[in-house]
């Protein structure tokens, strides 16, 4: 079986900032959750999916802001959107998807956590993560786990995440510990760029193991001294970052396999949902 394992914050932010907004009969903001239920529903209907759960960031803070007072926080977020999350959580809850509301820990953490749980499972053939967020490459394994882009309708495997990142997906962590990510208010060490990045970590895999002595790197990389000189002033930081960047699989997630059958919409909270929405048309029609 095929397990999908769907990014929801991702899918409700491309919601709101790729579609329009709409005004419900309450006088609320609905635009994103309504193109979100549009977009889950199409998906259900056409993708053939048997087992599925959705993970959301419930709030925007987590643990990480404990770490690091520079993690992203729910600060620019555009409140109509903000205000949308608890409803996008009805809208999959409604779909009849499991739905991960995460406090705590992120969106992110509870999708690395069940693809790791599930990919275990002899009854799995692959387990795909429905997301572009690059953070997520770290959890790919060979061709059992994948990064699936619903849009563009591509996978990245193993091997796809060396060819787009320059290394492996154990290395993800230390990537972003080095380069930095602004999705997640991560900084990077001053100097790294992806290309020497990747070019570094491809031959050392993990920040730690970089020799401070430029000598012993044994790749050619432009302007290595001044790397070499930068990270050896960052190390605390490069390791903060990378601590950051790993994605947690220990999320007590409740359910099983056999939960995430999917098994259709929950025909009473989708009839709610819409009335909410202001859709003035079923957003069901079954499955094509």
């Amino acid at each position: 079986m095929l397990v999908h394992l769907v990014d929801g914050t991702y899918e409700l932010y491309r919601a709101h900032f790729g579609g329009p907004g709409a005004t419900g009969p309450a006088g609320r903001e609905v635009g994103a959750a309504r193109g979100l239920l549009r977009m889950l529903a199409a998906f259900l209907r056409d993708s053939g999916t048997t087992h599925v759960a959705i993970a959301f960031d419930h709030v925007i803070e987590s643990f990480r802001n404990a770490l690091f007072d520079g993690y992203k926080t729910s600060e620019g977020v555009p409140p109509e959107l903000f205000a949308q999350f608890e409803l996008a959580e009805q809208v999959a809850e409604a779909l009849g998807i499991v739905v991960w509301p995460m406090v705590d820990f992120e969106a992110d953490d509870a999708l690395a956590t069940a693809a790791a749980r599930f990919a275990a499972d002899s009854r799995v053939e692959q387990v795909r993560i429905a997301s572009r967020d690059k953070d997520l490459a770290q959890c790919v394994t060979g061709a059992r786990v994948v990064l699936w882009d619903r849009f563009a309708d591509t996978v990245l495997d193993e091997d796809g995440v060396r060819a787009k990142f320059g290394v492996s997906p154990r290395s993800i962590p230390d990537f972003l510990g080095l380069v930095g990510d602004t999705a997640d208010g991560i900084p990077g060490v001053p100097r790294w760029g992806e290309k020497s990045a990747a070019t570094v970590l491809a031959r050392w895999e993990r920040i730690d193991r970089i020799p401070d002595d430029v000598s012993l790197w044994e790749v050619k990389v432009r302007g290595a001294a001044a790397l070499a000189d930068s990270l050896r002033a960052h190390r605390n930081e490069a390791a903060l970052y990378r601590r950051l960047a790993i994605l947690r699989e220990d999320v007590p997630l409740a359910e099983s396999l056999d939960a995430l059958e999917w098994r259709g919409p929950d025909r009473a909270k989708l009839d709610a949902v819409d009335a909410e929405l202001g859709n003035k048309r079923p957003s069901w029609r079954g499955r094509s």
